[in-house]
């Protein structure tokens, strides 16, 4: 798991895992994972599944050629409303790629350290014991 800045400016998180490093087999079954991942954390909410990749496909857009699938995972641990700008930075998604013999699980960093820390272990937990 590393900590990387993308585009100079988005504190990211980012897991790679050999598709020998994990019985999950598709892109789909992460998905499965998270899903479960967060129905199991009080206070966190499900939104919903984006395909990234079916929709990029879809309006011509540009895929490295190594991506065979990437879908978003959509969710949400706000627990309060201070104030508006807070929303700039919700809901979360975690983002899932196939690469065809590993899978690049990552997020972008919350401003809350409980809901990074619940994120890593989720990713983590992907990986064989």
């Amino acid at each position: 798991m590393k900590q990387l800045h993308f585009q100079e400016k988005y504190p990211l998180t980012v897991l790679d895992i050999a598709k020998t490093e994990t019985q999950h087999t598709s892109v789909a079954d992460i998905v499965d994972h998270f899903k479960a991942c967060i129905a199991s954390t009080p206070r966190v909410s499900y939104i919903g599944t984006f395909d990234h990749h079916a929709h990029t496909q879809a309006i011509g857009g540009d895929i490295a050629p190594d991506i065979v699938a990437a879908t978003n995972v959509l969710f949400c641990f706000g627990h309060a409303l201070p104030n508006p700008q807070v929303l700039a930075v919700r809901p979360r998604s975690i983002g899932v790629a196939d690469l065809g013999d590993k899978f690049v699980v990552s997020f972008m960093d919350a401003p809350m350290k409980p809901a990074n820390d619940a994120m890593q272990s989720w990713a983590l937990a992907l990986k064989n014991a």
